[in-house]
């Protein structure tokens, strides 16, 4: 199951050239990397990214990060997955633009 990661740009752009990350501002504020499920991600991107436009969508094979993740509940109860290690740039599948549209972010097709 791929799980995501939205990054601003700059924190992308160090990511990719440390090769890992301990995770955005809030992931080391809480001890961990916040990420989303394909059903949860439109959401958090609504919620804490909402005026921003230059965001990177990152996708994470959830099975390649081992029992560094958890499912923990977080809004409403819902099951979320949280990485209790950096995130290594040889972890991510894919990553691609997700710019801000006139109704909210514009996530890749077939992707919601």
């Amino acid at each position: 199951m791929l799980i995501y990661k939205i990054f601003r740009r700059p924190e992308w752009d160090a990511l990719r050239a440390a090769g890992e990350t301990a995770g955005a501002p809030v992931d080391l504020a809480d001890g961990f990397i916040h990420f989303s499920t394909a059903a949860q991600v439109a959401e958090t991107a609504a919620r804490h990214f909402a005026q921003e436009s230059d965001l990177v969508l990152v996708a994470v094979s959830s099975a390649a990060l081992g029992p560094a993740l958890k499912w923990e509940p977080s809004r409403g109860g819902a099951l979320f997955p949280h990485l209790y290690r950096p995130l290594r740039l040889a972890d991510v599948v894919w990553d691609k633009s997700l710019p801000l549209g006139a109704t909210g972010h514009i996530f890749p097709e077939g992707l919601l």
